[in-house]
C-alpha cells in the first residue's frame, strides 16, 4: 500500500523541478541584453564603456540651450578696427574733395592770368592802331608805312605766344594744317601742291589756332 504514495510523492518532485526550470527559461528569454540594473555586464569593454559615456554627455550638452551671446574682447577689437577704418575713410574723402576743390581754384587762375597776359601782348597793337587812325588824313606812304608796321608787330605777337604763321607755297597739301577752298589747273606744279594761300593759318606745336586756307594744283588732263 506504501509504494503508490511514494510514485505520486516522487511524480510531484519531477513536476515542480520541471516547472522552476521553464520559468528560469522564460525569466532569461525576457531579459534584454544589455540590462544595466545589476550594473555593466561583463563582456563590454572599457573603451565601449568610455564611448558609452561620451555619448551620454554629448547629448546631455546638446538638449542644453545657449546662453546669450554677450560682447567679448575680440568683438571689442574689431569694432574699434571698424571705427578706425571708417575715420580713415572719412577723411581720405575729405582730403579727395579739398584736393578738387583746390584745383578747380588753381585751373581758374591759370585761365585768368593767361587771359589777361594774351590781352596785354595786344594792348601795343591797338594802340598803333588807333594811332594810325588819327593820322588817316596825312600822307599815304606814311599811314601805309604805319600799318605794316602794325602788322609786324601783330605777328610778333603771335610768335611770342607760340603760334607760327601757316603761308607757304609750293608744299604739299597737309589735311592736319591746309583747308583747300579750290584747285586750279597749274601746269608747273605738281598736282595736290599748294599754289596759292588765300587766308594764312596759324598753329602751335600741339594746336592747330586756323588751317590755312589754299588752292591747290589739280591733276593735269
Amino acid at each position: 500500500m506504501n509504494e503508490p504514495r511514494t510514485n505520486q510523492t516522487t511524480q510531484q518532485r519531477q513536476d515542480r523541478s520541471a516547472g522552476q526550470l521553464e520559468q528560469t527559461a522564460t525569466t532569461t528569454t525576457e531579459r534584454p541584453l544589455d540590462e544595466t540594473a545589476t550594473g555593466t555586464p561583463p563582456e563590454q569593454t572599457a573603451g565601449q564603456q568610455a564611448a558609452g559615456e561620451q555619448t551620454a554627455g554629448a547629448s546631455a550638452a546638446g538638449e542644453q540651450r545657449p546662453g546669450p551671446i554677450t560682447p567679448t574682447e575680440e568683438t571689442a577689437t574689431a569694432e574699434q578696427a571698424l571705427a578706425e577704418m571708417r575715420d580713415r575713410w572719412q577723411r581720405a574723402q575729405a582730403e579727395v574733395e579739398n584736393t578738387r576743390k583746390r584745383y578747380e581754384r588753381q585751373r581758374a587762375d591759370d585761365w585768368r592770368a593767361e587771359r589777361a597776359r594774351v590781352a596785354s601782348e595786344w594792348l601795343p597793337v591797338v594802340d598803333n592802331l588807333e594811332r594810325a587812325l588819327s593820322h588817316a588824313d596825312a600822307d599815304p606812304q606814311s599811314v601805309a608805312r604805319g600799318v605794316e608796321a602794325i602788322r609786324e608787330q601783330a605777328l610778333d605777337v603771335l610768335h611770342r605766344l607760340g603760334f607760327t604763321r601757316l603761308d607757304e607755297v609750293g608744299v604739299p597739301f597737309d589735311p592736319s594744317r591746309h583747308e583747300a577752298v579750290r584747285a586750279v589747273p597749274a601746269p608747273d606744279a605738281v598736282p595736290g601742291t599748294v599754289v596759292e594761300v588765300i587766308r594764312p593759318g596759324y598753329a602751335a606745336a600741339d594746336i592747330l589756332l586756323r588751317p590755312a586756307a589754299v588752292a591747290v594744283a589739280g591733276k593735269q588732263e
